[in-house]
């Protein structure tokens, strides 16, 4: 089924109709799950400062987009998904997570960390910055030791 997007901010207003859902994820989840400017319907979004609006239904042909009655037939027909599509969405730049198994744990953080600069940091500030989707964390690593 196709997807209809409205989105708002305090100075511009823009609604897109029968989108795929490759073509809702590319152009619309992507930038704004990564927090990134971007480029829908002749004008440029910021996440930051702007409302998202996601419906899923039926194709609207020309009938019913005419004389500006496209999303009031979108409301009426489709389901509200925004929360669920934002919520299933990997987001871009989400880290990649490894389990490296080894005898010595201990030997293989060394070799990694050799020559790097490295501060241990708590559990619990590890999840909040993987769960936060922290743009600057790359991968987590998780090296335990073989057989357990």
């Amino acid at each position: 089924m196709p997807f209809h997007v409205e989105l708002s901010s305090s100075l511009q207003h823009a609604r897109v109709f029968n989108l795929s859902r490759e073509e809702l994820a590319a152009t619309v989840i992507a930038p704004w799950l990564a927090g990134r400017r971007f480029e829908l319907a002749e004008h440029k979004w910021e996440p930051s400062e702007s409302t998202l609006k996601i419906l899923e239904g039926r194709r609207l042909d020309n009938r019913d987009l005419a004389f500006g009655q496209g999303w009031s037939n979108a409301e009426r027909t489709a389901e509200n998904v925004t929360k669920q599509m934002l919520e299933q969405a990997t987001p871009a730049g989400a880290p990649d997570a490894f389990v490296v198994e080894t005898e010595l744990p201990e030997a293989a953080i060394a070799e990694m960390l050799d020559g790097r600069e490295a501060r241990p940091v708590a559990w619990a500030e590890a999840v909040e910055r993987t769960g936060s989707h922290d743009p600057s964390v790359a991968a987590v690593i998780l090296v335990v030791r073989r057989g357990r």
